[in-house]
């Protein structure tokens, strides 16, 4: 997900992308501790977004 989409969300769709991202990541987080992860990268991935989500989220609170 691009930040330029992110910042077109209102702060509940924010929130609720975050979630779901979340849930994601635990989920494969989950898998690669058992070892039946395809795609390694995806985790890194779904870092960088929850961070990305996170930053635009604080900015819109603030502003």
């Amino acid at each position: 997900m691009k930040t330029k989409e992110i910042r077109e969300f209102s702060i509940n769709e924010i929130e609720k992308q975050l979630r779901d991202v979340r849930t994601e990541l635990l989920s494969m987080q989950l898998r690669k501790n058992t070892g039946q992860l395809e795609r390694p990268h995806r985790l890194r991935e779904l870092r960088h977004t929850v961070a990305r989500l996170e930053t635009i989220k604080r900015e819109k609170s603030v502003a």
